[in-house]
């Protein structure tokens, strides 16, 4: 029987992403869901992704198969890396190792594209949140059944969104190309061929870079495949936690 499999949701979200995702997985192990830190229901942790992505080990007691979407891909890069014996194997959805652009990596967003993402989230975050959603359906030829999806899954704002505002800054900061090669794990990508949040390019690139990682491509799917795709994102990891 697999172990447990826990799963990271995106920036902006909640656990209610993985909803379409798991109903159609056909292993009934344990399913972990746990709300990152600085979204409602997630733990408190201090601002570094590594803190962040330590404050999700409390959910899980033994080692698990981890799947990662977006900002919960980049944790869950970071706790392959660090936390070996703690990850059987290792799925990552819409993820890339640096979502900005930097010297050495093309396939981000332009800094200053991340930068007024924070300066809208300080001053206006429910606009933020309806951009961003929007944007994650860019480029899937299910757009509107996508959005009306993201949708469901916005958290509700707290009186103080700034905690969940530091994930932005996470997203904008975080480079972790340099630890690639310490996850020693199989690794399996999902990604949205026309993803315009984390190029397609940037999954190839992060492909080649792991020790041991294979990439499915989805056409005409963008930033959400579980929630665009999900009885295909299901065989595939299906396909892989059982190989």
């Amino acid at each position: 029987m697999r172990p447990p499999l826990m799963l990271l949701h995106g920036w902006g979200t909640t656990p209610a992403s993985w909803h379409p995702l798991l109903a159609a997985l056909s292993d009934p192990c344990d399913r972990l869901t746990p709300a990152l830190p600085g979204h409602p229901g997630g733990p408190a942790a201090d601002g570094t992704l590594d803190a962040w992505a330590e404050a999700m080990l409390p959910a899980a007691s033994r080692p698990v198969d981890l799947c990662g979407w977006s900002l919960g891909g980049l944790l869950a890069i970071a706790l392959a890396a660090s936390r070996p014996q703690q990850v059987r194997r290792l799925v990552l959805i819409g993820t890339s190792p640096s979502f900005a652009r930097r010297p050495g990596w093309s396939h981000g967003l332009p800094d200053e594209d991340i930068a007024a993402f924070q300066a809208e989230f300080a001053s206006d975050p429910q606009a933020l949140m309806k951009r961003f959603t929007a944007l994650q359906a860019v480029g899937d030829d299910r757009r509107r059944a996508v959005t009306t999806a993201l949708r469901s899954c916005l958290p509700a704002l707290p009186p103080d969104p700034a905690p969940m505002g530091i994930g932005l800054r996470l997203l904008r900061d975080s480079d972790l190309g340099p630890r690639l090669a310490a996850i020693a794990c199989p690794v399996r990508l999902l990604h949205g061929s026309g993803d315009a949040l984390m190029p397609a390019s940037g999954a190839t690139a992060l492909a080649d870079a792991l020790p041991d990682a294979r990439l499915t491509l989805l056409e005409d799917c963008g930033h959400a495949p579980q929630l665009s795709r999900p009885a295909d994102c299901a065989a595939l990891i299906d396909g892989f936690l059982d190989d």
